[in-house]
């Protein structure tokens, strides 16, 4: 790190990581020029950086890869979980190379342009991660100038200025409209395929508090009919969709902001007796909606290779995650078991309701970018239904 005092921009640079105490990490900055503030974050995937960056649920953050060799298949628009990247920008260890693989349609460094996202190359990515285990997830500002100038206290300013994810809600700000959906998962040769029976499949209706796109193609593959709902859905909109199951999805944010227009919904729909399932975001709204507690976490748990086991069986699920915030597991009332725990730092991975059809997991079952291990989830789900 600069010295947090010089402000001196070393020669040659042309993208900076500001913190809110003045200090800076230099390096070469591509993709869009500006500056943006967020969350730091780390991600320890070794693949998927596409479905990464356009997954939702980075919406205010800005990631760290620990991977050092981001870019270097290039970009395609198969490989995004949105219309839109969410994640404010990445940081790097190695500059981003020509692509080289045989679905490139673009390069990573000009779809980061294109998308109006700020890239940081030839950083210690390893010693921001070691730092952010340490001290927790830091307030930052990320900025990139060809010419390499750079007020490095006033982005040190706007970075202490910032009020941070505790407190935020995000989901409101990335949920989608309601639609139908109808893509199934894609496969190699085949694109995008469809469920096959119609109107016979069970109704999900799913909330969309920002999700991944291949969340909903899970579903379809499961066997479900699939309705989407924006996050800010009503019960009354719910139930008009006759549903036969409700699922919640993964998003931004805190949670118990959140919950301030979801957790009525989700309380309605246990009631009621619709049948539940929730990942990530949605299985802390979930955890809310019983009477659980959610807290902040030190640094979050975001990658493609994150052990879970399972509580009824003692299997380990390797897992794809991300979430900066936890059900507290000590806060569950008598009604509600946990299934899951993380085999890292022991929080509470999944619940399930022991009087309602209903359960929920902190990971992204839908191994996109990810392991596999999970999709039995999607079926116990939809196979419920039936």
């Amino acid at each position: 790190m600069a010295d947090a005092k010089s402000l001196t921009v070393p020669k040659g640079v042309t993208g900076v990581l500001v913190f809110a105490d003045g200090s800076a990490v230099f390096g070469r900055g591509f993709g869009a020029v500006g500056e943006a503030v967020g969350e730091l974050c780390f991600n320890t995937s070794i693949t998927g950086y596409q479905e990464i960056m356009t997954d939702p649920s980075y919406a205010g953050q800005i990631i760290n890869f620990t991977f050092p060799h981001i870019g270097n298949v290039g970009t395609n628009p198969d490989d995004v979980e949105a219309d839109s990247p969410h994640a404010l920008g990445c940081i790097v260890r190695q500059d981003v190379t020509e692509p080289s693989n045989f679905r490139n349609v673009e390069p990573f460094d000009q779809w980061m342009q294109e998308k109006g996202r700020i890239g940081l190359a030839g950083v210690d990515t390893r010693a921001l991660t070691r730092m952010i285990r340490l001290k927790g997830a830091p307030n930052v500002v990320i900025a990139h100038d060809p010419e390499g100038k750079f007020d490095i206290a006033a982005l040190a300013e706007k970075a202490a200025g910032w009020p941070g994810l505790e407190g935020m809600d995000l989901a409101i700000e990335v949920t989608g409209t309601e639609r139908p959906w109808k893509d199934g998962v894609w496969r190699l040769g085949f694109g995008y395929g469809v469920g096959e029976a119609g109107d016979e499949r069970p109704h999900v209706v799913a909330i969309d508090y920002g999700a991944k796109n291949n969340i909903f193609r899970n579903l379809v593959k499961a066997g479900a009919r699939v309705t989407v709902l924006p996050a800010t859905a009503t019960f009354e909109q719910v139930m008009e969709q006759k549903p036969d199951g409700l699922f919640l999805s993964n998003g931004p944010g805190d949670p118990a902001a959140t919950g301030g227009y979801a957790v009525s919904v989700i309380k309605q729909a246990l009631e009621a007796e619709v049948p539940i399932f929730g990942i990530c975001l949605g299985h802390q709204l979930l955890g809310l909606a019983v009477g659980a507690k959610t807290v902040k976490m030190h640094q979050g748990h975001r990658g493609a290779n994150h052990p879970v086991k399972r509580l009824e069986d003692g299997l380990v699920e390797i897992t794809s995650m991300n979430h900066g915030f936890a059900v507290d597991a000590d806060t569950l009332p008598a009604n509600v078991k946990p299934t899951h725990v993380s085999l890292f730092d022991g929080s509470n991975c999944g619940i399930e309701l022991t009087d309602r059809k209903a359960f929920s997991v902190q990971y992204h079952p839908e191994a996109s970018p990810g392991p596999q291990d999970s999709f039995y989830l999607f079926q116990r789900f939809v196979e419920g239904l039936k």
